[in-house]
């Protein structure tokens, strides 16, 4: 038996496959907390009352930091924060918020689509999921009807057109007849709400949910990482797996067998680990691992930070390290990166917060993530020869990318700001003891930030295990033929902003608008092309030949504007407000979608074309308009050509003096460096 889908109203209700069947099964499972009290006496009415309202009894139970004495009870979440405010939060409660669905399965050491007897840290697994595309023409924020249906299952498709009523039928005629365990559908947030309101208003029968009912999440904005995201209202279908491919991040990186390893790790359904973010799948990962070993997970953080004096904050390290790059293009550099370098430090230095006080034994943390981190260790490895097991591979890597961040939050299940303290300063040491042995053997430093240090020098095998020794931690290594540093605005060496090219002939690029979110279609098939050319270069020698050509290239984009696509001139942006202070592009943008009839939130994405930049105006992405300020784009594609074209004015013929090189003026036909001297200064050895 697998379960394909699992939630809990009133009873925990599981979908699962059995023999190519697929039953849906309810299990009584009634909501219970547990209450600690550091002095039950004080309480003696409040237990006497809850005694008499509801399922309780004495009992004993463990946390990370031990076994307490205290109480079950048989209520939810409305009576555990009344207790709260009636022993003015000095209660400590446990299991109140962990969802009932992900407990069952826990404590009956069940996981989402996994066999029995199949380990869910699995490389290889097989679900045979029956799965359909549906797409829908046109946008469901404008309130479009759904008179264009394109339904698609192994790449071919049947296209559905008529009156809304028609097409509907026609839908779900089809999704009867397939009767898919997985429906992949663009911008479902948006068309789900609109198609099931109509099947019910014109009386159809539903065969988008296996059993006619839907469950809703509701739409939110949200802040992560010092961001504003947005999530909007998702309908999901009972028996199947509804995922929004165009805002589902773990499907867009991962693949479907990203969904589901991601659901199997975290114990939750394929449903929600397609929509939750990487820190909400480590979170859930972590209680699972906890509901699993009979621990109890705290309702409200206690102790995310002790207290500690002023000098004691001074020492701490709050942050990780950063070599910063001379700028420039260097031959013949190998990038040495610490795969999942903070979880491998919780985990070889067994950091957890139970353990600060000093007490023996392997902590909670080393000993949930430990697995995780031998499975991502394995996933790195087997993808150079696996293409399939790299979604999943991605899917590893941004939990375990979180799990770090995860122990400063001071909301964390299982963290505290002094275990994040910690590792930073483990990871501190690593960097400068790397950097120390790489000298030591001859090489040259050239960048390092965090978890990865580019050195240059003969014998990097010997290096890398020299260094895998002696911190314990695997080491991947990529060998550049060229790799290109791009300065500041004040001449120093920027350190995220790179790209060259790989010993494999592919190009690996880092910071420029190729790969930023707000880059225009038209401007990323350029710098594309552009780096596609300059990928012929085995060398930095053979770089500077190629300048024509890439030349070229621009001038055939630049000539090609005023005819582009608009729909290839679309900035994309996430908005994190309303209400603007001062004119900007993106509040003009906020009042076109407004006057388009678009309701938007904080943290959504929204799309734009410049029509007028002096004026500050703007149409919506999808709207009919076709005007657009050339200068504005012309100024954006200048910019980007120039982020390649800085390889071709690479100055600093010296490797022993530090390199101050401008991006070349993209008023100026020719490239010229500092000195006003037109020269190709890029040499094996030359740029720092």
């Amino acid at each position: 038996m697998r379960i394909l889908d699992c939630w809990y109203r009133g009873a925990v209700h599981l979908w699962a496959e059995d023999g190519g069947r697929r039953a849906l099964t309810r299990v009584p499972y009634p909501r219970t907390f547990l209450l600690h009290l550091p002095d039950p006496h004080r309480h003696r009415e409040m237990l006497e009352g809850l005694a008499a309202a509801y399922p309780f009894e004495e009992c004993t139970f463990r946390t990370v930091y031990g076994p307490v004495e205290g109480y079950r009870i048989g209520a939810g979440r409305e009576v555990a924060e009344r207790i709260e405010q009636q022993t003015r939060y000095e209660a400590g409660l446990y299991n109140v918020d962990v969802r009932m669905d992900q407990r069952y399965l826990a404590e009956q050491g069940l996981v989402p689509c996994t066999a029995e007897g199949e380990s869910r840290f699995a490389l290889d697994f097989d679900l045979p999921l029956r799965t359909a595309e549906v797409r829908v023409r046109g946008s469901p924020h404008r309130g479009d009807p759904v008179t264009d249906v394109e339904v698609a299952v192994d790449g071919r498709g049947e296209r559905f057109a008529g009156t809304e009523r028609d097409v509907l039928e026609d839908l779900l005629s089809r999704i009867g007849a397939l009767d898919p365990d997985v429906i992949l559908f663009p911008s479902a947030e948006g068309w789900m709400d609109r198609i099931v309101g109509q099947i019910r208003a014109l009386g159809l029968d539903d065969t988008l949910s296996r059993t006619g009912r839907y469950r809703s999440l509701e739409e939110r904005s949200y802040w992560s990482y010092g961001r504003v995201y947005h999530k909007g209202k998702a309908l999901i279908p009972e028996g199947r797996i509804l995922i929004d491919t165009d805002h589902s991040f773990v499907y867009r990186e991962g693949g479907m067998r990203g969904v589901i390893m991601a659901a199997r790790l975290s114990g939750i359904s394929p449903n929600l680990a397609a929509r939750f973010t990487p820190g909400t799948l480590i979170s859930g990962y972590e209680v699972y691992g906890a509901l699993r070993e009979g621990i109890a997970v705290p309702f409200r953080k206690r102790d995310a930070e002790g207290l500690r004096d002023v000098a004691e904050l001074r020492r701490c390290d709050r942050g990780g390290m950063i070599f910063q790059p001379h700028p420039g293009v260097y031959g013949g550099v190998d990038a040495m990166d610490f795969t999942s370098l903070y979880p491998a430090i919780i985990v070889r230095h067994n950091l957890s917060p139970e353990l600060l006080d000093g007490r023996p034994g392997q902590g909670f943390l080393p000993r949930v993530l430990g697995p995780l981190l031998d499975l991502r260790i394995l996933a790195k490895e087997r993808k150079k020869t696996d293409p399939s097991v790299a979604g999943i591979d991605a899917v590893l890597k941004w939990m375990l990318v979180t799990c770090f961040g995860y122990t400063g939050y001071r909301n964390a299940k299982f963290g505290q700001i002094e275990v994040h303290e910690q590792i930073t300063g483990t990871a501190r040491e690593i960097l400068v003891r790397t950097k120390e042995m790489a000298e030591d053997a001859g090489f040259q430093v050239l960048h390092g930030i965090v978890d990865c240090v580019w050195v240059r020098g003969e014998g990097i095998r010997d290096l890398q295990e020299r260094v895998e020794q002696e911190t314990g931690i695997p080491l991947a290594c990529e060998r550049y033929d060229w790799i290109a540093f791009l300065p500041q605005a004040d001449g120093s060496g920027h350190y995220n902003r790179y790209f060259g090219r790989l010993s494999d002939g592919s190009v690996k690029v880092r910071g420029i608008a190729l790969r930023r979110g707000d880059t225009p279609e038209y401007l990323r098939r350029m710098q594309g092309e552009m780096l596609d050319v300059l990928a012929r270069a085995r060398s930095p020698g053979e770089v500077p030949p190629l300048e024509e050509e890439v030349r070229r290239i621009r001038d055939r984009y630049l000539a090609g504007l005023a005819a582009a696509d608009p729909a290839e001139l679309v900035i994309r942006r996430r908005i994190s407000r309303l209400r603007y202070a001062h004119r900007c592009l993106e509040a003009s943008a906020v009042e076109a979608y407004r006057r388009n009839g678009v309701e938007i939130a904080p943290g959504m994405e929204i799309g734009y074309v410049v029509r007028d930049a002096r004026r500050w105006a703007v149409d919506v992405a999808d709207s009919s308009s076709s005007s657009v300020d050339l200068a504005f784009y012309r100024l954006l594609l200048e910019k980007a050509w120039e982020e390649v074209a800085f390889v071709f004015c690479a100055a600093g013929l010296s490797a022993s003096e530090p390199v101050q090189v401008p991006l070349p003026s993209g008023r100026d036909e020719s490239i010229r460096c500092r000195s006003g001297e037109r020269r190709a200064a890029i040499e094996s050895g030359g740029g720092g």
